[in-house]
């Protein structure tokens, strides 16, 4: 009888061949070498890779401009069918999938999104289609394949994957350690889907707490700590093979607007944005970062022209590329985001962009009647070239920092994920188990002045009511393994009157209410705002007389809202892991040793403060 064939193995055997059969062909036909980072400076062009700039030279002026988009796809495979996936990108782009826009256009990459995802052995092959029709083009370009995998509240790749507690998580741990591993360890589970480049970290100062954008993905309100901490997750990327990018320059922390829906205005004197918003992008180009990220904010005191940082000469080029001597890629913010689109029409963005010092135009947007831009924006830089209002040499500069950065992460040798192996790097017991060490760290106990923490352990009536149908769920099931006969009452973002009182009904009698917020803060009542009803709840929970315990499960400033709570821990993140790191706190098996990372003000008093930076309380044992 003949052996089984070894499937899993059979298939590797086969990809390594076939691998190494397309990275001959590509280095024959565009002559690169494996240069490493030392060897690079051997040619005569001022240190450049010889190998890309004749690829360059051979490029068409068509594919090189096409070379500065990345794009988004709908679907979950290169070669969709899906009816509704192939529908919005006829709309988009006039082909049905990542495998034909490929083919007709040669873009630079393309970006996931949620609605890519599926799970992560169909992700690796989503991404081994997107470079497998790389691959078939006359110049052989791997592509970009990006993600926003920030951790926390933003994660396009969700569990079976690790999912780091997040920016401003981690910060509260003050651990450089748990940034640097979390950024690995995402990196190393990207990197085993195909994903080669992470829009993270963020390195936005969250200033004001009113930040509708930023909050907890940004590492805190003290440049240093931000600084340090972005830095390390530069490392821990690189180390893993993905390209990392520092984002929002020149700096996106002290907005009261969403530049996804207007315009945001920073008005920053030059000093203060060198005191506040410039060091952790400082210390992101001293540690070698690939990317930064613009930022659609307008800041005056940087130009006075109007124009957001995205378009701005003397910011990009004035203050980035002059004056801090950055000389990796500038990839725009999404260019379907209103902050970019108030001044300018969608055709002339592209090339303001370029003209302002930005190489990577990413996700342009659809026009009023949904048709997409993209063919448009790639023809208006075409013939910006064609007219003299931009150089071929311009364009150059631009494809040269993406290739290179291609190179340098070895896409040109095997931009190709191991399906095979997917399972052996994501989720693995490891990175979860660093993931919630870290979200352990995390936990910052706020206020105890009531004395009821930590719990004992035992019999006990509690409510677990709040926001997030599955927080809710899975706390009540966590303190319920400690003994406690739970009930649960999710009330939402927004909670109305009637919830209101039907959860404070509920909580007379308990022995203990818990109780979860999320933003509890943006109390404005008017579309696009949470409103005061989270913070009417705890309010009535605790007229109830019931003890209370608040968690807060993202932005730390809701205690302004209720300061007559007198239990209040910040996770600052939602993840399974912050939750069971919570109940841990709560009973005592943790010592809370998070510190704010951020000042907590007195409710519309900004210049007082309730909470300090850094303050956090301990149990006594």
């Amino acid at each position: 009888m003949n052996r089984p064939r070894n499937h899993r193995t059979g298939r590797g055997r086969a990809r390594r061949r076939w691998v190494a059969g397309v990275a001959a062909g590509t280095l024959a036909v565009t002559g690169l070498t494996a240069l490493g980072p030392g060897t690079a400076g051997a040619s005569s062009h001022a240190g450049k890779d010889p190998g890309l700039l004749r690829l360059i030279r051979s490029m068409p002026l068509e594919e090189k401009a096409a070379q500065l988009f990345v794009l988004q796809i709908y679907g979950k495979s290169a070669d969709t069918a899906d009816p509704a996936a192939v529908a919005a990108n006829r709309k988009l782009y006039g082909a049905d999938n990542a495998a034909q826009v490929m083919a007709r256009y040669r873009p630079g990459g393309f970006i996931y999104y949620g609605e890519n995802v599926a799970d992560p052995p169909q992700l690796a092959a989503f991404s081994n289609g997107i470079q497998r029709a790389a691959a078939a083009q006359p110049h052989r370009i791997p592509a970009t394949v990006a993600i926003d995998q920030e951790g926390g509240i933003v994660a396009r790749l969700q569990p079976p994957a690790t999912q780091s507690p997040g920016a401003m998580a981690l910060a509260a741990g003050r651990r450089t350690g748990d940034a640097r591993a979390l950024a690995r360890i995402t990196g190393q589970e990207l990197r085993a889907v195909g994903v080669n480049q992470d829009y993270a970290p963020d390195a936005d100062v969250n200033v004001n707490p009113a930040n509708p954008v930023i909050g907890v993905r940004s590492f805190g309100s003290d440049p240093s700590l931000v600084a340090s901490m972005a830095a390390a997750q530069i490392g821990g990327y690189r180390s893993a093979g993905v390209t990392p990018t520092a984002k929002h320059f020149p700096g996106h922390g002290d907005t009261t607007t969403d530049s996804h829906t207007g315009v945001p205005q920073i008005g920053h004197t030059r000093a203060e944005w060198e005191r506040l918003d410039l060091p952790p992008f400082r210390a992101a180009i001293a540690r070698g970062v690939d990317s930064i990220m613009t930022a659609h904010i307008v800041v005056p005191s940087l130009d006075p022209s109007g124009d957001p940082a995205t378009l701005s000469r003397p910011i990009l080029t004035g203050i980035l590329r002059d004056r801090l001597h950055y000389r990796g890629v500038v990839v725009t913010d999404a260019l379907d985001m209103q902050g970019v689109r108030d001044k300018y029409g969608d055709e002339r963005i592209p090339v303001l962009a370029l003209k302002a010092g930005a190489d990577v135009l990413l996700k342009p947007p659809a026009d009023a009647a949904g048709t997409g831009v993209f063919p448009r924006q790639l023809a208006a830089v075409v013939a910006a070239v064609r007219s003299g209002e931009l150089t071929e040499r311009r364009v150059d500069e631009s494809v040269y920092r993406i290739l290179d950065v291609k190179r340098r992460r070895g896409l040109f040798r095997d931009p190709y994920a191991d399906e095979t192996r997917v399972g052996d790097v994501v989720g693995t017991p490891a990175h979860l188990a660093a993931a919630q060490r870290a979200a352990d760290h995390a936990v910052t106990l706020v206020k105890n002045d009531a004395g009821v923490l930590p719990l004992r352990p035992g019999p006990r009536n509690v409510l677990v009511t709040g926001w997030g149908a599955a927080t809710t769920a899975s706390l009540a099931a966590e303190i319920a393994r400690r003994g406690a006969a739970t009930a649960v009452r999710q009330t939402g973002l927004s909670p109305g009157r009637a919830q209101i009182d039907q959860a404070a009904a509920d909580a007379k009698g308990r022995d203990l209410v818990v109780a979860v917020t999320n933003r509890a803060w943006d109390v404005k009542d008017e579309p696009g705002h949470n409103g005061p009803g989270q913070a009417d709840l705890i309010k009535a929970l605790v007229a109830t007389g019931t003890p209370v315990v608040v968690i807060a499960v993202r932005d730390p400033y809701d205690i302004a809202w209720f300061p007559e709570a007198a239990t209040y821990l910040a996770t600052y993140s939602y993840t399974a892991e912050a939750v069971r790191s919570a109940a841990g706190a709560l009973f005592g098996e943790l010592n809370p040793g998070g510190r704010l990372p951020v000042a907590v003000p007195v409710r519309d008093e900004p210049g007082r403060v309730l909470y300090p930076f850094g303050h956090g309380l301990h149990y006594r044992h």
